[in-house]
């Protein structure tokens, strides 16, 4: 098989896709903020990318938040494409944000040129395990400091006496009059993808499956789980011994 026909492999196509995936997702946003408030009935949205970038209702949003007196990070290395304020916490991961999504991508690519299929299972072992703790590091970083923001409110802010709060990375939220969802972004999902593609190319490991094999292996697994349905379905719709059929079978016994 040539080194060209390997690659075709799942359990090497797919972390070299996952990379490709990664790469672009850094170019788009990762995280969208919709608020809503009397002042704005028709609602607002804000889009974070990886690095130090803000796109949307930038400036609308972050009147609503200095009325709370909570601010967007400071990235402290990289200048961001909104204005820092003094009582901003600061974020200096987010500067480097993309490192993290270069990095899990370059592993992908090593894993997949891997030399003999050993290594390869090897790499395909420990990227997942990388990549799953890359990620949840950086999911709890995120909502550590989305806690640390909240909890660090302006106390000379327009609307005074408000509770510190921690906004969800993930899910909805109310302060004062203000409600806000915050849920994927484009590169969000695309995110998600890599993550379950690099999880399928771990279940393959084992296998010598091709690209060209999909189709194959989709029917396959959807008759299997057609076949499964149907006798769930024959379990459920036998008939049941009736209870005197029962209560004579235990007289039996005794």
């Amino acid at each position: 098989m040539s080194k060209f026909d390997k690659l075709t492999e799942l359990r090497r196509a797919l972390p070299l896709a996952a990379a490709a995936l990664l790469l672009v997702a850094i170019a788009l946003p990762m995280w969208r903020i919709t608020l809503e408030a009397p002042q704005y009935p028709d609602g607002l949205f804000v889009e974070l990318y990886a690095y130090p970038r803000l796109e949307g209702d930038v400036a609308e949003t972050q009147g609503l938040n200095r009325y709370v007196g909570f601010y967007y990070p400071d990235p402290v290395y990289l200048d961001p494409n909104y204005d820092v304020s003094p009582n901003a916490i600061e974020v200096p991961e987010w500067s480097v944000g993309p490192l993290a999504f270069v990095a899990v991508a370059a592993a992908g690519v090593f894993v997949a040129l891997a030399p003999t299929v050993h290594k390869l299972k090897l790499g395909l072992t420990c990227q997942l395990a990388g990549t799953i703790t890359v990620f949840v590091t950086m999911f709890a970083l995120i909502q550590y400091r989305l806690h640390q923001a909240g909890h660090s409110l302006d106390p000379d802010a327009p609307m005074r006496g408000i509770d510190g709060f921690t906004p969800p990375l993930l899910g909805t939220y109310e302060i004062a009059n203000i409600s806000g969802l915050a849920w994927f972004g484009p590169g969000g999902y695309l995110t998600l993808i890599a993550i379950a593609l690099l999880v399928a190319a771990y279940a393959f490991r084992n296998s010598t499956a091709t690209v060209g094999d999909v189709p194959t292996i989709v029917s396959y697994r959807l008759e299997r789980t057609r076949t499964w349905i149907r006798n769930r379905r024959g379990r459920d719709d036998a008939p049941r011994p009736a209870a005197d059929d029962a209560d004579a079978e235990v007289s039996r016994d005794d």
